[in-house]
């Protein structure tokens, strides 16, 4: 079993400001504090990326991924660090560029972009957009962000914003371009959309059985071969929520409370998470990474034999305390990276300290 590039690990968070029954609900302050500790954790141990996300909700603390990274990009010297994802849809392509640019050259070269529709839609009001021009939108703004990232000057005209004649779009990033990829749900059409612009697609496993997602991998690359590009350039990455401990049975009864409370709390449909569900979607075919290292390894290692992904993001979500989220990110690092590099016949990826 062999990967077309280096395996990456990263770990995510959106900020979510998840209750505790016992801690009562972080301020904002406590979770951006929270994060920047396990990011600065994560660069230290070996991780490759770091994703945060972005959303416009009274629980959540994320709004502005760029400025959350800069500040772990002061702590930190090695994480590439990634907006997971930039709700680009509502989203001025040249503003996100800038940011990230900026971020780019005070990070001495680090920085990428997963840009996406995202989950929710309370951007739309909040910035005066229409729902109605939902794809539409994401459509023109994509392609202004793969023009501005691409040309240091920018003649460009769409539906939803003034022109740009050769217009300077400064200052420009330390790479030669940043890194964008798209994230996706599970749309074929936003995997073709990924591929005819040769873009690199980050799946979102998080419910059902994730290698349901090896149909999607396999529409990637074969649009993508069909618009120009090489057999196997067109990378695949998978993201899952996540928590490891050191045995099986303390990570299932550790993160229960943790999972049920971020679907009640944090995401649109405020599902009721019920003990079949989380049997199921932490037993060998569903979504949920939660286990015994070894346990996760071999999860990801199935995942990555029906999907073929070159990348996997662990999204920790809930209230951890953060002495547990440290030490799961510390697990990830010594030792379920090592089992699935080994069983893929990989040393390390080359942003490994």
């Amino acid at each position: 079993m062999t990967a077309h590039h280096p395996f990456e690990f990263g770990i995510a968070s959106f900020g979510e400001l998840t209750s505790s029954p016992d801690r009562g609900t972080p301020t904002a302050k406590e979770r951006l504090d929270q994060v920047l500790e396990a990011a600065v954790l994560a660069d230290t141990a070996g991780i490759d990326f770091l994703g945060i996300g972005e959303h416009h909700r009274a629980d959540y603390a994320v709004s502005s991924p760029a400025m959350v990274l800069a500040a772990v990009a002061a702590q930190t010297s090695r994480i590439r660090l990634s907006s997971a994802v930039s709700v680009l849809s509502t989203l001025d392509p040249v503003r996100l560029y800038e940011d990230f640019a900026t971020l780019d050259l005070m990070s001495s070269g680090r920085a990428e972009i997963i840009a996406g529709r995202g989950v929710f839609v309370d951007s739309f009001p909040l910035y005066g957009y229409n729902l109605t021009d939902y794809e539409a939108l994401f459509e023109e703004k994509l392609d202004l962000l793969l023009e501005v990232n691409r040309h240091e000057n920018v003649t460009w005209q769409g539906s939803f914003r003034a022109p740009l004649h050769d217009a300077p779009v400064m200052p420009r990033a330390q790479q030669p371009e940043i890194p964008v990829w798209l994230g996706v749900g599970g749309t074929p059409a936003s995997v073709v959309r990924a591929a005819v612009r040769g873009l690199p697609v980050m799946f979102a496993g998080i419910g059902g059985d994730p290698r349901g997602f090896a149909r999607l991998a396999q529409l990637h690359a074969a649009a993508g071969e069909q618009s120009g590009h090489p057999a196997g350039s067109l990378a695949v990455g998978m993201t899952g929520h996540f928590f490891v401990a050191e045995n099986s049975q303390d990570a299932k009864a550790e993160f229960a409370e943790q999972y049920s409370r971020y679907w009640a709390e944090n995401t649109p449909r405020s599902v009721v998470m019920t003990e079949e569900h989380y049997e199921f979607a932490t037993g060998p075919t569903g979504a949920l990474l939660v286990g015994s290292p070894a346990e996760v390894a071999e999860k990801i290692l199935s995942q990555h034999e029906a999907i073929g992904h070159e990348r996997f993001m662990a999204q920790f979500i809930g209230n951890m305390p953060t002495p547990r989220l440290l030490r799961s990110i510390e697990l990830l690092a010594g030792e379920v990276m090592p089992i699935v590099r080994r069983e893929l016949g990989i040393e390390a990826s080359p942003t490994a300290g």
